[in-house]
């Protein structure tokens, strides 16, 4: 699972999801790309679990590069803890997509192929893409 070695801060608060991507919204590495069409908290575990089924889809053909770490950490309470007693330990980490973000690219492989993998992958996030080719 993906999660920071070390981090400035152990908890964050949770902020504002306002806005377009500020980068990383063009192609960089591969072919083709999926884009987010809105705004989530990414997870480590949907995350890996899109990557997967992209992998495994492709079957060891093309190369696949993933563009989003999950860096903010999202703290949470045990089970029947009464109010108060401060802010919960850390339980997992997100990365905050906005629209425009380019998720995953993918290169080496035919664009149906890449297509077919991305959609995949997408039944495993909690945000639309979109399929995008280099033009």
């Amino acid at each position: 699972m993906l999660a920071p070695k070390k981090v400035k801060h152990r908890k964050w608060q949770k902020g504002t999801s306002r806005g377009k991507s500020k980068g990383g919204s063009e192609l960089a590495f591969g072919s083709f790309g999926m884009k987010a069409m809105g705004t989530c908290w990414l997870t480590a575990r949907q995350i890996e679990a899109a990557r997967r089924a992209m992998t495994r889809y492709v079957q060891r053909g093309g190369k696949i590069w993933l563009r989003v770490f999950p860096d903010k950490p999202i703290t949470k309470k045990g089970a029947e803890v009464p109010m108060g007693g401060g802010k919960g330990s850390v339980d997992h980490y997100v990365m905050i997509v906005k629209p425009g973000r380019i998720i995953f690219e993918m290169d080496g492989v035919t664009a149906e192929i890449a297509k077919e993998a991305m959609r995949l992958a997408a039944h495993k996030l909690p945000v639309k893409i979109k399929f995008i080719a280099k033009q």
